[in-house]
């Protein structure tokens, strides 16, 4: 039992972790990562699933992204 509470608290974590994550990134990142999303509101909202699931892998490109400009494309 105590296994299943751990993996559930685990999980809960990962996406409330995401969810900030995803927060940042839809309100600072997006515009920086891909130019061509300058004013397009209307997606952001869609992109909050996948980088609550994901936010690692997003959290690492927008540093390269940021460190490095648009050589890490």
């Amino acid at each position: 039992m105590q296994t299943a509470e751990f993996l559930l608290d685990l999980g809960r974590y990962h996406l409330m972790a995401g969810g900030v994550v995803a927060a940042l990134f839809l309100v600072i990142g997006v515009d920086r990562v891909e130019p061509s999303a300058r004013g397009s509101y209307a997606f952001r909202p869609l992109l909050i699933p996948g980088i609550c699931l994901i936010w690692p892998l997003v959290l690492y490109r927008w540093f390269l992204l940021e460190k490095d400009g648009e050589s890490a494309r």
